[in-house]
């Protein structure tokens, strides 16, 4: 999908198809959100009025693009891991033999699928930093794209933290999904923290 048009990608995801999907679409919230930060940055760097936030605004343009560019590549990396998860579905289950081998297969799928929600989680949260770093800090004519950006990264997270969840219900390995389930509970409420203190600064 890294070379569809936004239409294109509206129209899959309104299809039939099982992806993209949810993971995806968190992906792509989360790639706007660093996009819009970095356009606050683009428009308070080389102004004189903030001349004391250029560096500043510099390098969480640089980061927030970077950003955007790697929450576009979970896009498909998203979709990639859910395919994983219908291939191991799909496998034989006749015999024991093949029923192991395909709950092997089905645990580890499930495991790739939960790090990709994740990723998107994780990226997601630092584009909601940069938003704060630059608030009061930037051109105020776009602070309103500050709070645009920190609510879009906020859906991102709790949209990745859903599939977090569907896929840590199939997982076996309790200790995976504790060590996933306390991860969740912590972003969760570090995003929701930063949300309110950007809203709060408007």
């Amino acid at each position: 999908m890294k070379n569809s048009s936004i239409s294109d990608y509206i129209l899959a995801l309104a299809s039939s198809a099982p992806a993209p999907g949810g993971g995806s679409s968190a992906a792509l919230s989360g790639a706007m959100a660093a996009a819009l930060v970095s356009m606050v940055a683009n428009l308070t760097i080389g102004r004189e009025k903030y001349a004391a936030f250029e560096i500043l605004a510099r390098d969480s343009q640089a980061r927030a693009e970077i950003l955007s560019r790697e929450l576009c590549d979970c896009i498909q990396k998203d979709m990639d891991a859910y395919s994983g998860v219908v291939t191991a579905l799909r496998l034989p289950k006749s015999t024991d033999e093949e029923k192991a081998k395909r709950l092997e297969e089905l645990q580890a799928s499930y495991k790739k699928a939960t790090a990709a929600p994740v990723e998107v989680a994780e990226k997601c949260l630092e584009v909601m930093e940069l938003a704060l770093a630059l608030l009061h800090k930037s051109n105020i004519s776009a602070v309103c794209d500050l709070s645009a950006a920190a609510v879009e990264a906020r859906a991102g997270i709790l949209i990745a933290l859903e599939n977090v969840n569907i896929n840590l219900s199939f997982i076996k390995d309790s200790s995976f999904v504790s060590e996933k389930r306390s991860w969740a509970e912590k972003i969760n409420s570090d995003s929701e923290e930063l949300l309110n203190k950007i809203k709060l600064g408007d």
